[in-house]
Formats: C-alpha cells, sequence, structure tokens
C-alpha cells in the first residue's frame, strides 16, 4: 500500500475502535465487508454483522453473506425486512431506495437497543456522495456512520485495502438489490423480483459474473461486459426459451 493509503487505513482503525461497540449494516458487498473486516479485527466480539433479507435480495447473495461472514469470524444476524410491504416502495419512484433504507435503519435501530449496541455502521465510501443515491439521506436521518467515507476511502482504494487484507471478495462485481432492475416509475411486485432472480440465476451459470436483467414487462435486456457476450450469443436459443419459461 501506498503511504496515502495506509494513513486512510489507520483513521478508518480509530474511528472505527472510537465507536466501542457497533451493529454493520452487512449486505455482502466489498464495502461493507471491508467495514466488518477492521470492526471485528479492532472491536472484536463488540462487532455484530447484520444483513437484510427480503424478497430484493437473491438468495445467492444471502448464502455469500453467510460465507464472508464466517471468513472473517464475526457474529451474524439475520433479519426481515418489509419495504416490498410499502406502498411508497412499490411504486418504485426515483428516491425508492430511501423507503428501503429507512426500513432497514429503523430495524436496526430496534435491535441497537436490544443488543446495548450504540453505533450504526454501514458501507458508504467516498465516490457514493458524487452518486444520486437516495439512501444517503435516510442513513443521515438515523444517525448511522459511514466509517469509509468519512476517511476519504474510494472504490479502488477499498479493493485494494481488502485484497492486502486478505478478504477474498476484494474483487466482488457490485450487485444492487433485484428491485435496481426494475425502470423508475414501473410498479415492483414480487413477481418481476422472482423473474429477474430466476434469469439471473440462469445466466450465471454459464458462468458470467456480473450481469443486469432489466425487466422491461415481458421484455428482458440484458446487461453485462463485452467478453460475456460470445456466451449469450453461443446459447441464444437456449436462453430465449428458459426466458420465456420465467414468463419474459
Amino acid at each position: 500500500m501506498n503511504d496515502e493509503l495506509n494513513q486512510k487505513y489507520e483513521e478508518l482503525k480509530e474511528s472505527i475502535n472510537n465507536a466501542g461497540s457497533a451493529i454493520v449494516a452487512f449486505s455482502g458487498g466489498i464495502d461493507s465487508a471491508l467495514v466488518l473486516k477492521i470492526a471485528y479485527d479492532v472491536l472484536g466480539d463488540k462487532t455484530v454483522a447484520v444483513t437484510a433479507d427480503s424478497p430484493s435480495l437473491p438468495r445467492k447473495e444471502l448464502e455469500e453473506t453467510k460465507s464472508i461472514a464466517k471468513q472473517i469470524g464475526a457474529r451474524h444476524l439475520i433479519i426481515n425486512t418489509e419495504e416490498t410491504d410499502n406502498e411508497n416502495y412499490l411504486k418504485n419512484p426515483n428516491d425508492r431506495c430511501y423507503y428501503c433504507k429507512t426500513e432497514l435503519y429503523n430495524k436496526l435501530n430496534e435491535l441497537s437497543k436490544k443488543l446495548g449496541i450504540k453505533n450504526i455502521l454501514n458501507g458508504t465510501n467516498f465516490d457514493d456522495i458524487s452518486d444520486y443515491r437516495p439512501g444517503l439521506k435516510a442513513a443521515d436521518e438515523n444517525k448511522v456512520i459511514s466509517p469509509l467515507k468519512d476517511a476519504k476511502l474510494t472504490k479502488n482504494e477499498i479493493r485494494e485495502l481488502a485484497k492486502h487484507l486478505g478478504l477474498e471478495v476484494w474483487d466482488k462485481p457490485s450487485s444492487p438489490c433485484l428491485s435496481s432492475r426494475v425502470p423508475y416509475g414501473q410498479g415492483i411486485t414480487l413477481k418481476k423480483l422472482s423473474m429477474i432472480e430466476a434469469a439471473e440465476n440462469f445466466l450465471k451459470d454459464f458462468g458470467i459474473k456480473e450481469l443486469r436483467v432489466r425487466h422491461f414487462g415481458d421484455i428482458a435486456r440484458i446487461e453485462l461486459n463485452e467478453d460475456d457476450k460470445v456466451t449469450i450469443n453461443e446459447n441464444f436459443d437456449l436462453i430465449q426459451e428458459k426466458f420465456k419459461e420465467i414468463g419474459f
């Protein structure tokens, strides 16, 4: 690591240590995995990873959170969130993420009181603040701490640091929730989420790691890296048949 990244790493450890104890909102992505790793390194058993389970979380991602938390060694709890019961969320406005994160942080605040843990940490990084992310407002309203953002760690620096610390998921592609595959303004339904998950799982069985299946009514749009298009083209008839079976 270069000197600048090492300095940020030391600042990150110090800020997390100052929390004393922490619930880490753990999605299984590289950002929250790094926060969990460092929190467990400096706070030990005063760290609890909490993953929110709902229909918008793919089953494979849920299983991966269990694996990552086990690798780190941290206590891991899975809670159910009910954002898909909220009409504001289901209408799928462009601030949909605000309602999802508000539901998450409300549940984490309840849990923090039960466990006697004062602070909640998330994986928001320094690059995120330049994007449109309505969930950041929910974090601010609930006084959630974003140690990666506070240490000014960018996505590339997070990957480098995670690799240095031996996290196996240091190069894991980002994986937003299934609801993000539905265009804003088109309602979220459990059927749509199920269709998207089934379609993406089918494509991943071909060895494609990074992709999105966008839901446009009865039409699916596949987004993936240029190198993986050959795989799609070679198996197009099979994929089309499976997608029709799913409901596209």
